[in-house]
């Protein structure tokens, strides 16, 4: 079993703005690779009522110990006032696979 690395959900009002954050977190390696679906459509409780927006999604692979830096450029970055920022276990993956995430990573 391997809760060391983790999937990072992030959601962004474009993909613009998500390509922004994806480089700036594989470029400081917080991140080993980012993808960015785009577009899904998110349906959520905010100000009271039911929304709904088209948004992109962004799943990172990376390690738990480098989440609370990684928030902290997700936060500066991003253009909403509640960003999400979730982090997913990986409950097992390959060595190979693993070990790659690791070399990419500061």
């Amino acid at each position: 079993m391997s809760t060391r690395y983790v999937l990072v959900l992030v959601t962004t009002k474009d993909k613009i703005e998500a390509e922004k954050i994806a480089k700036k977190l594989l470029k400081e390696k917080l991140v080993a690779c980012a993808n960015i679906i785009d577009p899904v459509t998110s349906h959520f409780h905010w100000s009271g009522k039911i929304d709904e927006a088209k948004e992109c999604l962004i799943i990172m692979k990376s390690r738990i110990d480098l989440f609370s830096e990684l928030t902290g450029h997700v936060k500066a970055l991003h253009s909403y006032k509640v960003p999400e920022v979730l982090a997913i276990p990986i409950a097992v993956g390959s060595d190979d696979y693993l070990a790659w995430i690791d070399g990419a990573l500061k």
